[in-house]
């Protein structure tokens, strides 16, 4: 079976060396044949850039994306590079793949779990928080300082800053049989994922659908709090309980949540979830995995690019962490430089809160520990736009990548300050997450006063064809001009420049 990107032998060394880690290999087969980024091997339909992922080779993702690898491609489960990262926990590839901007709520064919549900079920709170990181803005430091100022000793969050919409339903998504991605993360035990959920607006009394659900035993109907006593982690049912989980709460079996802990064998939960308890519960602070500057410094890194950063002589201009980059980037508020790359990474592993009084999601700073915020760029440094392959497909990351400011008018472009962007709406949210169409790459048309000349049909006429036309053409030549209309109708179709009725 042949490959129409080039031979099949070359597609399968490039699939041999995406799974394998082989970089050298990797950048010669693509360095001869820049196509074979979008091999796709007969049958399984996995791309390159899904085995790459799957087995955490970030140098081969980057490498793929940029010589032209669909970035949302899908296999023939409908499961993208994104679902493949955070399946198996390699959150340097799901802040690669975002860089490269990857759509975040695509959901697969088989089960409709998008990567937010692979993150949960798996217990991997470092690619939960990257996943969402295009939904919780970064605030600015003066509203930050007000908000701290007014509500001194307060831990609440800048919750009523933005719109949460498009964050809760996006958290709140159902998979297959309604349940979301804090059913799974409850269920498994992962309390940092739970933990984490909760405070991007995690609905605590969601229920699975009554019409069934993937895990009988448990039974439809059923919330994370039965889902929780099912898995029998204790600090799981405390925190869920502490933030509004009711222990009165019946599934479509009739049974509560210390039923199914009763027959699961979790003996331990009994005293927490029998109905009259007095148990005291604990008082849990917002989750250390929130990460406040994490889309400020991802726009920034966007923008310039992680391999930008040659030193200069200065040595003030030299990042005080790596001590080989220049400084790209500036914390709010203590001022602060380091590299965009350094910068990213902090934003992507801490878990330790900052000793400075400010709101939940801070950042500490390596260098005086004071809490950041937001990260701005600094004047001067170099842009490298990333830019991203076109595909056909219904459902396009339209709703996190807002058109470019170029092509507004100056009077009705909104006021974005600096490099921060708004909360994505809810009006935006697109509804179709399911393309039918598994990473087909088509050439689109950018003409847009006319049809596309590629495409245009010709009338070519020869001296013995012109008066037999001006005479009037046999009836059979006219059946013939049918066919060809109707396939460059199709192609305009296809393009965007005309409706088939």
């Amino acid at each position: 079976m042949g490959n129409s990107f080039g031979c099949s032998a070359s597609g399968e060394r490039l699939v041999s060396a995406a799974r394998d880690g082989d970089l050298v290999e990797a950048k010669m087969l693509l360095d001869c044949n820049p196509c074979l980024a979008k091999y796709s091997t007969f049958g399984g339909l996995n791309s390159p850039l899904h085995f790459a992922a799957a087995k955490g080779h970030n140098e081969i993702v980057a490498l793929l994306l940029e010589n032209g690898a669909d970035v949302n491609s899908r296999n023939y489960c409908g499961q993208t590079a994104l679902m493949q990262a955070c399946r198996y926990g390699h959150w340097e590839v799901v802040q690669t793949l975002l860089l490269f901007r990857c759509n975040v709520i695509r959901a697969d064919y088989l089960s409709g779990r998008t990567a937010l549900h692979f993150a949960a079920v798996n217990g991997h709170v470092r690619c939960i928080r990257l996943v969402v990181a295009d939904f919780v803005p970064s605030a600015p430091f003066e509203a930050v300082n007000t908000h701290v100022e007014g509500n001194r000793g307060d831990s609440s969050t800048l919750k009523n800053k933005y719109d949460q919409s498009a964050l809760s339903k996006f958290v709140n998504k159902a998979a297959d049989g309604g349940i979301t991605a804090l059913h799974m993360a409850a269920l498994n035990g992962y309390f940092d994922c739970v933990q984490l959920l909760l405070d991007l607006h995690a609905n605590v009394s969601a229920v699975t659908f009554h019409y069934g659900t993937s895990m009988d035993l448990i039974g439809a109907g059923s919330t994370p709090l039965h889902y929780a006593a099912c898995g029998g982690n204790l600090k799981c049912c405390q925190i869920l309980l502490a933030r509004g989980a009711s222990r009165m709460s019946l599934n479509c079996n009739g049974w509560l949540p210390l039923d199914v802990a009763r027959m699961w064998g979790r003996h331990w939960l009994e005293p927490l979830l029998t109905p009259n308890s007095d148990s005291v519960i604990p008082r849990f602070s917002p989750s250390n995995y929130l990460s406040l500057p994490l889309l400020s410094v991802l726009n920034v890194a966007r923008e310039c690019g992680l391999q930008s950063s040659t030193t200069s002589s200065d040595d003030a201009d030299t990042c005080a962490v790596c001590l080989e980059r220049a400084c790209t980037v500036a914390a709010e508020g203590c001022r602060h430089e380091l590299c965009v790359r350094c910068a990213l990474y902090l934003c992507s592993t801490s878990n330790i809160p900052s000793e400075m009084v400010g709101p939940a999601g801070t950042i500490p700073c390596p260098l005086c520990r004071h809490g950041i915020v937001s990260f701005v760029k600094l004047p001067g440094s170099p842009v490298k736009e990333i830019k991203q392959p076109l595909s056909l497909g219904l459902c396009t990351p339209c709703m996190l990548h807002p058109r470019d400011a170029e092509r507004q008018s100056p009077a009705c472009a909104p006021e974005i300050r600096k490099n921060r962007v708004a909360s994505v709406s809810s009006d935006m949210f697109c509804p179709v997450t399911c393309s039918p169409f598994p990473s087909v790459a088509i050439p689109l048309c950018t003409c847009n006063d006319g049809p596309c000349p590629s495409f245009e049909p010709r009338e070519i006429e020869t001296q013995d064809e012109s008066p037999r036309r001006a005479q009037g053409a046999s009836i059979e030549q006219d059946k013939m001009e049918g066919p060809r209309l109707e396939r460059t109708t199709l192609f305009k179709h296809v393009l965007g420049q005309e409706k088939l009725h």
